[in-house]
């Protein structure tokens, strides 16, 4: 018999998979902090016998490298990787033995990447799951236009053909293991599920129901913003990335903390956005621990410059610097933990800004207040109306673009409020009066805002 684990990244929306039988076991796609792989496979009692990537990621640092080097295990990359280590160049039908009956089959399926390579577990000749990457994915494809942009057509004509090359070869009942998809930016589309199989893709998913040139012409037009830390990803891991260090980080003081700032430093709060609203470190910005902190800390903050963090307790701290490490940002230069009342100097008070809902922005409107709206979310997300009048400036671009923020108090509004806060700390730290929305969206129409849709003659 054999068993397949998933090892979930929820931050990335990234999923890992340990699969084997009674002895050995295949790693796929492993994420950076490989502790957890090595526990998974402790808790079956197997030994990794191999590792393999289905390509050069470009969205976070692989731990494969060291993980196969820990464990003597052979690490196998598609040979089209031009990756500058040692490593098993898997080509398409190479098979690599797992365990007894088990084998893992190789499989050609560019598109997300010219080299991406997908592998069929086969347990006695009979295929028994697909590892898919950034091939087929639940619902979708991932996205072909992270590697150069002169190849993005031929990429998406490539994911097609790919998807249909693994659905003619696999039966039905064959579960689909993507590693994007579940929340991921290398996703091409917001689908996606939490388990699926050959045959549930054959009646849903587009790349396998329309013709070529009606998916690709959708994938290309619903294709969304690209994190910007994606650029030094795929470098890292064509390079070799160091092992991860996840030790304690030195613990900072109220005077450095001040004196980081003033360095035009980052320093990260933690806390949950009601805490950080209520009081914070002049200057500093909000990044939840249990928000998407990975992906959008490091899509904002400029590549190498140093971050301070700041949590209620040192196990938030460990958490936030596992999930930064995933992503290439290594060591924190230090860490505080407990309240504002510990990280501000003495004779210095928190500062604090308002939160509210779409309710009492429409208040706020027909008092004739002098309010400015500005909506962090995505260009793909406003596609499908906005709050009129509002100024848009996606939560990853407001660090650079405050000076488009026009003068008056600031109401900023996302879809729920996560990325809100993010944008008002920029905006409090900048100097900015700034009231966070902390509503869903689909509150703005009851509360009686005037939305405007793409179509409506009044649409910018």
């Amino acid at each position: 018999m054999f068993f397949v684990d998933v090892l979930e990244t929820e931050g990335l929306g990234n999923r890992s998979y340990l699969a084997g039988g009674a002895r050995a076991a295949v790693v796929v796609d492993p994420p950076r902090d490989i502790d957890r792989v090595i526990a998974a496979a402790a808790r079956r009692g197997v030994r990794i016998a191999a590792v393999a990537e289905t390509h050069v990621h470009n969205d976070y640092v692989t731990g494969g490298l060291e993980l196969a080097r820990l464990t003597g295990a052979r690490y196998l990359v598609p040979a089209g990787a031009g990756v500058a280590y040692d490593r098993v160049a898997v080509a398409d039908g190479d098979v690599e033995p797992v365990d007894e009956v088990l084998e893992l089959r190789a499989v050609a399926t560019p598109g997300h990447t010219p080299h991406h390579t997908s592998y069929v577990l086969e347990e006695a000749g009979r295929a028994v799951a697909v590892f898919t990457g950034g091939s087929l994915l639940i619902g979708g494809v991932g996205r072909p236009d992270l590697v150069e942009p002169r190849l993005t057509e031929e990429l998406a004509r490539a994911q097609h053909a790919s998807a249909h090359r693994l659905a003619e070869r696999l039966d039905d009942e064959v579960p689909v293991l993507p590693t994007h998809g579940f929340g991921s930016f290398c996703s091409s589309s917001p689908a996606g599920g939490a388990r699926s199989t050959i045959g549930a893709e054959k009646a849903a998913n587009p790349a396998l129901l329309q013709d070529v040139d009606s998916f690709v012409a959708g994938l290309l037009a619903g294709l969304d913003d690209v994190p910007a830390y994606y650029a030094h990803m795929a470098p890292a891991n064509t390079e070799g990335p160091a092992p991860v260090d996840l030790t304690e980080p030195r613990r900072a003081d109220a005077d450095e903390i001040a004196g980081r700032l003033a360095a035009g430093e980052w320093v990260v709060d933690l806390r949950s956005r009601v805490a950080f609203a209520a009081g914070h470190v002049a200057g500093s910005f909000n990044f939840e621990v249990d928000g998407q902190l990975a992906t959008y800390l490091a899509w904002m903050i400029p590549w190498g410059k140093p971050v301070t963090l700041l949590a209620h307790s040192a196990e938030d701290v460990a958490r936030a610097q596992r999930e930064l490490a995933r992503v290439g940002i290594d060591r924190p230069a230090a860490a505080a933990v407990g309240s504002p009342a510990d990280w501000v100097q003495d004779g210095t008070r928190p500062a604090s800004f308002r939160r509210a809902a779409f309710a009492e922005l429409a208040a706020a409107r027909r008092a004739g207040e002098d309010v400015v709206v500005v909506d962090v979310r995505r260009t793909a997300e406003r596609a499908d109306g906005w709050i009129e009048g509002s100024v848009h400036i996606p939560v990853h671009e407001i660090h650079r673009r405050l000076h488009e923020v026009p003068p008056g108090t600031v109401w900023v509004h996302c879809a729920g409020g996560m990325r809100a806060a993010v944008a008002a700390s920029v905006l409090d730290a900048a100097g900015r009066e700034v009231v966070a929305v902390d509503d869903g969206f689909a509150a703005a129409e009851a509360a009686g805002l005037a939305l405007v849709a793409p179509s409506d003659d009044r649409a910018a």
